[in-house]
């Protein structure tokens, strides 16, 4: 799984129910925040309620954070967000090589250790960053 849109998508939804807790947070009001459709923003949503991050109220238009924002952590977020891709690595690479070709036989076997250690230290700092880390950050900038 490559690293989308989704992610830093999640991390504003969750950021803006925090922020504007207080007020009806539709998905059109989501979604203008975005600057993108609210059915992106619901599918999104969706993902973040099926992963305990997010409550939806039925029937009334708005969300709320299922815990306090120094509780998820951006890890959460990122695996909230890609839970239904069939692949969990966070880098696609390609396996149709040509086994004949030097290079090709033993690709794979050359980057993956390599990728593999980047991807733990990008989950490390995510796990370690929350919230309401990225919502200080946007508190501090306003």
């Amino acid at each position: 799984m490559s690293i989308t849109t989704r992610f830093s998508v999640g991390i504003h939804v969750l950021a803006l129910l925090d922020i504007y807790q207080d007020e009806v947070t539709s998905s059109s009001f989501i979604a203008s925040s975005v600057n993108t459709n609210p059915a992106v923003i619901r599918k999104i949503m969706s993902l973040l309620k099926t992963a305990g991050l997010i409550h939806v109220r039925p029937g009334v238009a708005g969300a709320r954070l299922a815990k306090p924002p120094e509780q998820i952590p951006l890890l959460a977020v990122y695996e909230a967000v890609y839970a239904d891709n069939k692949s969990q690595e966070l880098f696609d690479v390609h396996q149709d090589t040509n086994e004949r070709c030097l290079v090709g036989k033993h690709i794979q076997s050359a980057i993956n250790p390599i990728l593999h250690r980047v991807e733990d230290a990008l989950k490390a700092e995510l796990k370690g960053a929350s919230i309401a880390d990225v919502i200080q950050q946007i508190k501090d900038q306003s």
